[in-house]
């Protein structure tokens, strides 16, 4: 059952992603509405499947597409 909402949540953080720069952990949040937990099972998705690059800039996540 998680594996499944790891794979959707992993979609929709990819989707806010594509065609931007970049975004931050909030941005992600704010654009998908997903809770924290959700948002980390989802990166770790794509983590795994090398999609992302995550940076730390002004004590916050910042993530963008590979």
């Amino acid at each position: 059952m998680l594996k499944e909402k790891a794979g959707v949540v992993a979609g929709q953080i990819w989707n806010a992603l594509n065609g931007t720069e970049g975004l931050t952990q909030k941005q992600i949040k704010k654009a998908t509405k997903i809770v924290d937990k959700d948002f980390f099972l989802g990166m770790g998705w794509l983590l795994r499947e090398d999609k992302v690059e995550i940076s730390e800039v002004k004590e916050e996540l910042f993530v963008k597409l590979k």
